[in-house]
């Protein structure tokens, strides 16, 4: 500490970029901070720092011997303490968390230490250093900071020990959805509706979720105990139901649920299988070399659609290529939301056929291929579908939302398609298979080096920069935290270091991931948190540059 007031006096009142200096390790009474990165002027992001103290100083070594999943949650705990305590002080700031629980490198744990990742605004005048200022808020405020935040007494540790059960017993709950024969389970007393549009907290005075008896099951948590719910069946389901009465909130709440919530949140006790993939439409997206002949076939000028690339996708191809995408990924259920679909990707009726003939029409609807999507490639689709009952022919399950509340009319469905069998045809082969692996050109990730660097750039959910290219993110609904593109980025970057073409990249991703200290290889970043390999890989196909063959 004394070096560090030491340095700052020889650099007060000298230009904003004589706080390059600074960087180092610095050896405090009972942490050692380190200035990593320091911002070149006023504007330019915070500077990255981190402080280290160690496990006996802090009465929470115990934590070393809990599950990787209860260390998880007491990392994210301890940031939210850090955010809580900093948010009075401008110039400090942490890579805050939302209502879900993510694997983050705001807080890590190893043998020796807690260590904590933040950034810190450099105090100037103008782009004039002021010490003083600066001295104040690195050797007094910045230590109080850290040592609440790091220190038993001073958490309230009943909370921490809840919101850490809380994760425990979701992941369980999540781990028995296989054994059950289930893709999701929502459990009774959930919050399905969100404060507002651009809130994901929970609607106050919402209507609690109550499952129809005919879809309830009971799941064990370590924790919390028997849990009650609707289990949501493997296969196709289909949630009907009236405007404005939940149909699209359920589904919401279930492709968020491939993840942990907060303790309060409303869906701690909502989970999905963790591969769960929601498709949508997405006009003028990029395609690369996809096989897209399940669904489309016979184009003008006779287009290939075996290897299906355009820079300039169309709603029915984007959604045909994203379902392709992902089970390419590893998906193992599909999530669909009429209202972000393709109606001529989803459907085409008795009179449409009638008019045109499929000599004419080169897209085959979902309808006629999701029973082959379940029954040859074991894959479950849970669809929203308020507008065409033809679904109805091919549902195991139909859920009826009305006002909040989820009734089973799978029965009342199958008597609905006796007594009102449908004429269309059925369009396309009776047979399908999984897409191909398409291989991934490492160098084409090396050309959008810019001045001989990579550099990523992330400042919401919905884009991101890498190199010279800015992808567009805004239909990927299950990116949670803008962390995760952050940690995509990098994953690109390990990736790129190789030579010649990845065979088969979402398990090299895969391979990536799969240990508890998949973050060691990139920088020492707190604004990282891990994503799925789903992500990654829709992430990787959003970029025009990328190269698949």
């Amino acid at each position: 500490m004394q070096l560090l007031e030491a340095k700052l006096q020889k650099i007060d009142r000298h230009n904003y970029r004589s706080y390059s200096s600074l960087r180092g390790e610095y050896h405090f009474v009972d942490f050692d901070f380190f200035i990593d990165i320091t911002q070149a002027d006023p504007f330019a992001p915070a500077s990255r720092v981190r402080a280290r103290r160690k496990w006996s100083l802090t009465d929470l070594e115990w934590l070393k011997d809990q599950s990787e999943d209860y260390q998880r949650a007491a990392r994210d705990f301890i940031a939210r303490q850090f955010a809580e305590l900093a948010q009075q002080v401008n110039e400090i700031q942490i890579d805050r968390p939302g209502q879900t629980i993510l694997d983050r490198t705001a807080v890590v744990f190893d043998d020796d230490a807690l260590e904590l990742r933040f950034r810190v605004d450099l105090p100037s005048d103008g782009r004039t250093i002021i010490a003083k200022k600066t001295a104040n808020l690195l050797t007094f405020t910045m230590p109080k900071i850290i040592r609440r935040a790091t220190i038993a007494r001073e958490l309230p540790m009943d909370e921490l020990k809840r919101h850490c059960e809380t994760v425990e017993d979701q992941v369980a709950l999540r781990k028995q959805l296989a054994g059950k024969n289930l893709m999701a389970f929502v459990a009774d007393e959930s919050i399905l509706p969100r404060l507002a549009g651009n809130s994901d907290l929970p609607m106050a005075d919402a209507i609690p979720f109550v499952s129809p008896e005919n879809l309830a099951v009971e799941l064990e948590a370590p924790h919390k105990g028997k849990v009650r719910g609707m289990g949501i069946p493997k296969g196709i389901t289909m949630i009907v139901g009236g405007g404005f009465h939940g149909k699209s909130t359920l589904l919401n709440a279930i492709e968020s649920s491939v993840y942990d919530h907060v303790p309060g949140d409303g869906r701690e006790y909502i989970v999905a299988d963790e591969t769960a993939s929601k498709i949508r439409a997405e006009d003028g997206r990029c395609v690369h070399n996809v096989d897209l002949t399940p669904y489309i076939s016979n184009l003008p000028m006779g287009k290939d659609t075996s290897m299906f690339a355009t820079q300039n996708a169309s709603g029915s191809t984007s959604q045909a290529s994203w379902l392709q995408e992902s089970i390419e990924a590893g998906a193992n259920a599909l999530l669909i939301d009429e209202d972000t679909s393709a109606s001529n990707f989803m459907i085409r009726d008795e009179r449409m056929q009638a008019l045109i003939t499929k000599n004419d029409e080169p897209i085959t609807p979902l309808v006629d291929r999701i029973s082959l999507l379940r029954d040859q490639l074991n894959l479950s689709v849970l669809l929203v579908m308020g507008g065409s009952g033809d679904y109805l022919d091919v549902a195991d399950t139909v859920i009826q939302m009305h006002n909040y509340q989820a009734i089973d009319v799978t029965a009342k469905a199958k008597e609905v398609v006796a007594s009102h069998p449908t004429r269309r045809q059925l369009e396309g082969t009776e047979v399908i298979t999984r897409p191909r692996t398409r291989k991934l050109n490492r160098a084409a990730l090396k050309t959008l080096l810019e001045d001989g660097k990579f550099r990523i750039q992330v400042k919401s959910k919905t884009s991101m920069r890498f190199g010279r290219e800015f992808v567009d993110l805004q239909a990927l609904e299950q990116v949670a935290d803008s962390s995760q593109l952050h940690a995509i980025g990098w994953l690109w970057f390990q990736l790129a270091q190789g030579k010649g073409w990845e065979k088969t990249p979402s398990k090299a991703f895969n391979m990536m991931l799969a240990n508890g200290d998949w973050f060691r290889a990139m920088p020492n970043y707190g604004d990282i948190a891990k994503p799925r390999v789903i992500e990654v890989m829709a992430v990787l196909n959003r970029m025009r540059k990328a190269e698949f063959k």
